[in-house]
Protein backbone atom coordinates (compact mmCIF):
# COMPACT_ATOMS: atom_id res chain seq x y z
CA UNK A 1 0.00 0.00 0.00
CA UNK A 2 1.42 3.01 -0.76
CA UNK A 3 0.18 5.94 1.36
CA UNK A 4 -0.08 9.64 0.61
CA UNK A 5 0.72 11.56 3.83
CA UNK A 6 -2.20 14.70 3.95
CA UNK A 7 -1.19 17.23 6.59
CA UNK A 8 -2.96 19.93 4.83
CA UNK A 9 0.21 20.68 1.74
CA UNK A 10 0.06 19.21 -2.03
CA UNK A 11 -2.40 18.15 -4.26
CA UNK A 12 -3.20 14.73 -2.76
CA UNK A 13 -6.32 14.06 -4.62
CA UNK A 14 -3.65 14.51 -8.43
CA UNK A 15 -1.41 10.95 -6.85
CA UNK A 16 -4.49 9.05 -5.91
CA UNK A 17 -5.81 9.27 -9.15
CA UNK A 18 -2.34 9.11 -10.80
CA UNK A 19 -2.40 5.67 -8.92
CA UNK A 20 -6.06 4.45 -9.20
CA UNK A 21 -5.22 4.66 -12.68
CA UNK A 22 -2.50 2.79 -12.61
CA UNK A 23 -4.16 0.00 -10.38
CA UNK A 24 -1.67 0.92 -7.91
CA UNK A 25 -3.16 0.31 -4.63
CA UNK A 26 -2.52 4.19 -2.67
CA UNK A 27 -4.40 6.07 -0.20
CA UNK A 28 -4.68 9.39 1.87
CA UNK A 29 -3.18 8.71 5.58
CA UNK A 30 -4.01 12.02 7.31
CA UNK A 31 -3.59 10.68 10.93
CA UNK A 32 -1.06 7.97 12.52
CA UNK A 33 -3.65 5.14 12.32
CA UNK A 34 -3.87 5.94 8.55
CA UNK A 35 -0.05 5.82 7.68
CA UNK A 36 0.25 2.52 10.00
CA UNK A 37 -0.04 -0.30 7.15
CA UNK A 38 2.24 1.84 4.71
CA UNK A 39 4.78 -0.29 2.21
CA UNK A 40 5.99 3.25 0.34
CA UNK A 41 5.41 6.81 1.32
CA UNK A 42 4.50 9.65 -0.58
CA UNK A 43 5.81 13.34 1.06
CA UNK A 44 4.38 16.05 -1.16
CA UNK A 45 3.82 19.63 -0.10
CA UNK A 46 3.84 22.85 -1.53
CA UNK A 47 4.72 26.58 -0.05
CA UNK A 48 7.06 27.46 2.41
CA UNK A 49 9.33 25.17 4.80
CA UNK A 50 8.29 26.47 8.00
CA UNK A 51 5.11 25.97 7.67
CA UNK A 52 5.05 22.16 6.15
CA UNK A 53 6.99 21.36 9.05
CA UNK A 54 4.69 22.69 11.38
CA UNK A 55 2.34 21.29 10.17
CA UNK A 56 3.75 17.72 9.70
CA UNK A 57 4.56 18.20 13.73
CA UNK A 58 0.80 19.35 13.92
CA UNK A 59 -0.60 16.16 11.99
CA UNK A 60 0.84 13.39 14.74
CA UNK A 61 2.29 11.52 12.36
CA UNK A 62 6.26 12.61 12.81
CA UNK A 63 6.95 10.13 15.26
CA UNK A 64 5.57 7.26 13.18
CA UNK A 65 6.96 8.52 9.74
CA UNK A 66 10.79 8.89 11.07
CA UNK A 67 9.98 5.32 13.04
CA UNK A 68 8.83 3.81 9.32
CA UNK A 69 11.55 5.76 7.25
CA UNK A 70 14.51 5.68 9.61
CA UNK A 71 13.84 2.43 11.52
CA UNK A 72 12.23 -0.05 9.31
CA UNK A 73 13.79 1.77 6.10
CA UNK A 74 10.28 2.25 4.41
CA UNK A 75 10.84 4.26 1.01
CA UNK A 76 9.55 7.31 1.15
CA UNK A 77 9.57 10.17 -1.50
CA UNK A 78 9.34 13.72 -0.73
CA UNK A 79 8.05 15.94 -3.79
CA UNK A 80 8.46 19.84 -4.17
CA UNK A 81 8.57 21.00 -0.66
CA UNK A 82 8.25 17.87 1.26
CA UNK A 83 11.65 16.97 -0.98
CA UNK A 84 13.11 20.58 0.81
CA UNK A 85 11.96 19.03 4.49
CA UNK A 86 14.03 16.07 3.56
CA UNK A 87 17.10 18.94 4.70
CA UNK A 88 18.62 19.48 7.75
CA UNK A 89 17.42 23.32 7.32
CA UNK A 90 15.91 25.92 4.79
CA UNK A 91 17.41 30.01 3.82
CA UNK A 92 13.96 29.96 3.66
CA UNK A 93 12.90 29.84 7.16
CA UNK A 94 13.77 29.04 11.07
CA UNK A 95 13.06 25.80 11.84
CA UNK A 96 14.72 22.26 11.31
CA UNK A 97 13.59 20.16 9.10
CA UNK A 98 13.73 16.14 9.08
CA UNK A 99 17.44 16.10 8.56
CA UNK A 100 17.09 12.30 6.76
CA UNK A 101 19.46 13.55 3.38
CA UNK A 102 21.63 16.26 5.22
CA UNK A 103 22.07 19.39 2.99
CA UNK A 104 20.41 22.69 3.42
CA UNK A 105 17.97 24.59 1.10
CA UNK A 106 19.13 27.07 -0.85
CA UNK A 107 17.81 30.54 -2.70
CA UNK A 108 18.18 30.17 -6.04
CA UNK A 109 19.92 34.32 -5.40
CA UNK A 110 22.98 32.31 -3.62
CA UNK A 111 23.58 31.10 -7.55
CA UNK A 112 25.64 32.92 -10.29
CA UNK A 113 22.15 33.41 -12.31
CA UNK A 114 21.89 35.60 -15.03
CA UNK A 115 20.05 38.44 -14.34
CA UNK A 116 17.87 38.04 -16.67
CA UNK A 117 16.26 34.86 -15.42
CA UNK A 118 12.94 35.40 -13.77
CA UNK A 119 12.61 33.58 -10.50
CA UNK A 120 10.93 31.88 -10.06
CA UNK A 121 11.92 28.67 -11.46
CA UNK A 122 8.34 28.00 -13.43
CA UNK A 123 7.49 25.74 -16.31
CA UNK A 124 8.80 22.83 -17.66
CA UNK A 125 12.61 21.73 -17.27
CA UNK A 126 14.83 18.79 -18.68
CA UNK A 127 15.93 16.13 -16.18
CA UNK A 128 19.30 14.39 -16.34
CA UNK A 129 19.09 11.04 -13.69
CA UNK A 130 22.80 10.34 -12.37
CA UNK A 131 23.75 6.72 -11.29
CA UNK A 132 22.47 7.56 -7.32
CA UNK A 133 18.66 7.04 -8.56
CA UNK A 134 18.22 3.70 -7.48
CA UNK A 135 15.87 2.93 -10.09
CA UNK A 136 13.71 6.07 -10.20
CA UNK A 137 14.11 7.13 -13.20
CA UNK A 138 13.93 3.79 -14.86
CA UNK A 139 13.23 4.96 -18.53
CA UNK A 140 13.23 7.93 -17.98
CA UNK A 141 17.48 8.33 -18.65
CA UNK A 142 16.72 10.24 -22.17
CA UNK A 143 14.43 13.28 -22.94
CA UNK A 144 13.02 13.27 -19.62
CA UNK A 145 11.13 16.74 -18.98
CA UNK A 146 9.25 17.70 -15.51
CA UNK A 147 7.51 20.63 -14.58
CA UNK A 148 8.76 23.01 -11.86
CA UNK A 149 7.94 26.21 -9.61
CA UNK A 150 10.24 27.22 -6.92
CA UNK A 151 12.53 29.84 -6.27
CA UNK A 152 14.68 27.47 -3.73
CA UNK A 153 17.09 24.66 -4.15
CA UNK A 154 18.39 21.32 -2.12
CA UNK A 155 22.28 21.60 -1.61
CA UNK A 156 23.65 18.11 -0.76
CA UNK A 157 26.12 18.18 1.91
CA UNK A 158 27.26 15.28 0.02
CA UNK A 159 27.20 15.96 -3.83
CA UNK A 160 26.85 11.84 -3.99
CA UNK A 161 23.26 12.09 -2.51
CA UNK A 162 22.49 13.92 -5.66
CA UNK A 163 20.05 11.73 -8.03
CA UNK A 164 19.06 14.35 -11.20
CA UNK A 165 20.34 17.81 -11.89
CA UNK A 166 18.87 20.30 -13.87
CA UNK A 167 19.69 23.53 -14.89
CA UNK A 168 18.18 26.90 -14.46
CA UNK A 169 21.25 29.45 -15.25
CA UNK A 170 23.00 26.63 -13.66
CA UNK A 171 23.05 23.40 -12.74
CA UNK A 172 21.39 22.25 -9.37
CA UNK A 173 19.96 18.77 -7.79
CA UNK A 174 16.24 18.40 -8.50
CA UNK A 175 16.47 14.67 -7.04
CA UNK A 176 18.04 13.54 -4.02
CA UNK A 177 18.54 10.11 -2.67
CA UNK A 178 20.04 8.59 0.61
CA UNK A 179 19.17 4.54 0.64
CA UNK A 180 15.57 4.30 1.19
CA UNK A 181 14.61 8.23 0.92
CA UNK A 182 14.14 9.89 -2.03
CA UNK A 183 13.28 13.76 -3.26
CA UNK A 184 11.93 15.13 -6.22
CA UNK A 185 11.81 18.75 -6.61
CA UNK A 186 9.86 19.04 -9.65
CA UNK A 187 5.80 18.08 -9.50
CA UNK A 188 5.71 14.42 -11.39
CA UNK A 189 1.56 14.55 -10.68
CA UNK A 190 1.99 17.36 -13.22
CA UNK A 191 4.16 15.97 -15.61
CA UNK A 192 2.16 13.83 -17.75
CA UNK A 193 3.77 10.66 -18.66
CA UNK A 194 6.97 11.52 -17.30
CA UNK A 195 5.81 11.59 -14.04
CA UNK A 196 3.65 8.55 -14.21
CA UNK A 197 6.24 6.73 -14.91
CA UNK A 198 8.55 8.24 -11.94
CA UNK A 199 5.73 7.52 -9.56
CA UNK A 200 5.46 3.81 -11.13
CA UNK A 201 8.54 3.19 -10.57
CA UNK A 202 8.58 4.42 -6.84
CA UNK A 203 6.00 1.79 -6.64
CA UNK A 204 7.85 -0.90 -8.29
CA UNK A 205 11.03 -0.30 -5.51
Amino acid sequence: MISIVDYGLGNIGAFLNMYKRMNVPAKAARTAAELADAERIVLPGVGAFDHAMELLEVSGMRPLLEEKVVGHKVPVIGICVGMQILADSSEEGRGRGLGWIPGTVRHFRSMPLPEKLPLPHMGWNDVEPLSNGGGLFQGLERDARFYFLHSFYYACADPADQAATATYGAPFACAVRRGNVWGVQFHPEKSHHFGAMLLRNFADL
